[in-house]
Formats: C-alpha cells, sequence, structure tokens
C-alpha cells in the first residue's frame, strides 16, 4: 500500500511539474506575439499588405471605434455606426517592432487624407491609429511626427485610444487570395483576380507612389 501510496505522489508531483512547463510554455509563447491596430482604407488591402512583412504572424480584418456591437459589413459602409474598417496586426516583437509597423502604415495610406482613402469615401473609410498602451501610443505618435516631416504636410490620421474590435465577416479574411468565384461586372472573377482589379482601379498604389516615392513599400 506504502509503494502505491509513493506511485501515486509521484505520478501526482510528475502531472504538476508537466502542467507547470505547459503554462510556462503557453506564456512564452504569448509573451512572443504583440497586436496592435490600424484602419488604413479598405481593409482587403490593409491586410494584403501587412501579410508580406516578415515577423507579421496574422492580420485580422474588422470593424473598430464605432458605437454599435458586432456590426455588420452592411452597417458599417452604410454609416451611422462610427466604426472604421481596421485591422489586428499580430507580430513577433523579436523581428519586427510596433514603431517600425507604424512607419510602414504611414506610408502605405494617404495620411493627407481625411475624407476617405482613395475611391472609397465616407468614414468608415478614414486612417486611423488604435493604441492600448503608452509605448504603443509613443511609437504612434514618433511615426506621425516622422511622416509630418516626410511629407512637409498636416498628418489627419488621429491617434486614439483603443476600442472594441469586431472581426469582419468569413468571406472579408484573405479576401485578396480568396479563389471563390464571385460576378463582377467584369464578369465572374475569383476573389483574388477581383481584389486585384478593385485595387487597380481604385487607385490606391497610384496615390501611394504618388505620395511616398521608393519610400512606399507595398506598391510594385
Amino acid at each position: 500500500m506504502k509503494d502505491k501510496l509513493k506511485n501515486l505522489k509521484a505520478v501526482a508531483l510528475a502531472a504538476l511539474i508537466m502542467l507547470g512547463l505547459g503554462l510556462q510554455h503557453s506564456k512564452a509563447h504569448a509573451a512572443g506575439t504583440e497586436g496592435l491596430t490600424v484602419a488604413g482604407g479598405c481593409f482587403w488591402c490593409v491586410e494584403a499588405d501587412f501579410e508580406k512583412v516578415p515577423g507579421v504572424k496574422e492580420v485580422v480584418s474588422g470593424y473598430t471605434g464605432g458605437t454599435v456591437k458586432n456590426p455588420t459589413y452592411k452597417q458599417v459602409v452604410r454609416g451611422g455606426t462610427g466604426h472604421y474598417e481596421a485591422v489586428q496586426i499580430m507580430y513577433d516583437p523579436a523581428k519586427v517592432s510596433a514603431r517600425e509597423l507604424y512607419d510602414l502604415f504611414f506610408r502605405s495610406v494617404d495620411p493627407t487624407d481625411a475624407g476617405g482613402q482613395f475611391c472609397d469615401r465616407g468614414d468608415s473609410y478614414r486612417t486611423a491609429i488604435f493604441v492600448s498602451d503608452p509605448a504603443q501610443k509613443a511609437a504612434a505618435e514618433a511615426a506621425k511626427a516622422n511622416a509630418a516631416k516626410a511629407l512637409d504636410q498636416k498628418i489627419v490620421t488621429p491617434i486614439l485610444d483603443t476600442s472594441p474590435f469586431y472581426t469582419a465577416e468569413d468571406y472579408h479574411q484573405d479576401y485578396y487570395k480568396g479563389e471563390k468565384l464571385i460576378l463582377t461586372r467584369f464578369g465572374p472573377k475569383s476573389q483574388a483576380s477581383a481584389y486585384k482589379r478593385y485595387r487597380d482601379a481604385c487607385g490606391r498604389d497610384e496615390r501611394v507612389r504618388d505620395l511616398w516615392g521608393n519610400a512606399a513599400p507595398f506598391v510594385n
């Protein structure tokens, strides 16, 4: 009986040790990922851009900055909810910093335009940075000041406190590389093809190139 009790205690102790190691591993993994939220017009485009950045693990399209809980895409683009089309960027801070991501963000949009972005007009397409702590705020403010100096123009992109982020509908996620066929004015196209035609027609890359020149990180 004593031997069985000793064995049970040993098994229990081993289980506790393994549980502790597992918790430590989970904490270490979580510590290796940070997130930030930006709004840069059409979230398809921002998602497509930032998923190319080394050190970025995932980009999720969604809505933030508004007053309606769990808004739909139709509600947001119709207006009145106060939401921005935005993305959450999850990244490894050992490979890329928040400041670097904010610098890339400013150079991927037109931060001098207060009425929307490119062909997309209205409140939901405005630019903004949403910060969750003093370190993010300092990094965002430094990047904004750097953008203003580089352009020698007023930057209208606000730096706002974070607010609830609602993930957009499934069909918006990774839209730029989707293979589902959809009907467009150009006929049936895959999502990826339709996205490319939309981006070209909207003039996003053309305007960013005109504004930022060789400093534009995502244009061809």
